[in-house]
């Protein structure tokens, strides 16, 4: 599969990535598993997740499968923090405390010490900018 450069990082990726929001949802452990398995057997590289899909449920389906395949070194792993995970109103928004606390979670659930690319899940006009940008570049 035709590899390219993740924008500015130097980072190469599969030109196709796989997503999985319907991993817990649609697709059962199982299935998400053979999926996993087809795409990086036909070179893949990419695999986007995110904390909200299917209530984390997403990310511990990857998580089981990254820990059970030991594919993990030849993969980018990307995933999402900013919606709300909790009923608190502080378990939501780009903010640094929400978002410190999304991925310390996610790291959890993908039974990993990193993720290669943290994405804000969307706008948050609540926090400002700059909160949001502080955070992301520690």
């Amino acid at each position: 599969m035709e590899q390219r450069t993740l924008g500015s990082s130097g980072t190469k990726v599969s030109a196709l990535g796989l997503g999985t929001m319907t991993f817990g949802a649609e697709t059962g452990e199982d299935g998400a598993h053979r999926q996993l398995d087809r795409f990086v057997e036909a070179g893949g590289t990419f695999i986007d997740t995110a904390d909200v899909y299917t209530r984390g449920a997403s990310e511990e389906i990857l998580g089981n499968w990254l820990a059970g395949s030991g594919r993990r070194d030849g993969l980018v792993i990307a995933t999402k923090g900013r919606f709300p995970m909790g009923d608190g109103p502080l378990d939501r928004g780009a903010g640094r405390r929400h978002l410190m606390r999304a991925i310390d979670a996610s790291l959890s659930r993908l039974r990993t010490d990193h993720v290669d690319l943290y994405q804000v899940h969307g706008w948050d006009p609540e926090t400002p900018l700059d909160e949001t940008l502080e955070e992301l570049a520690l």
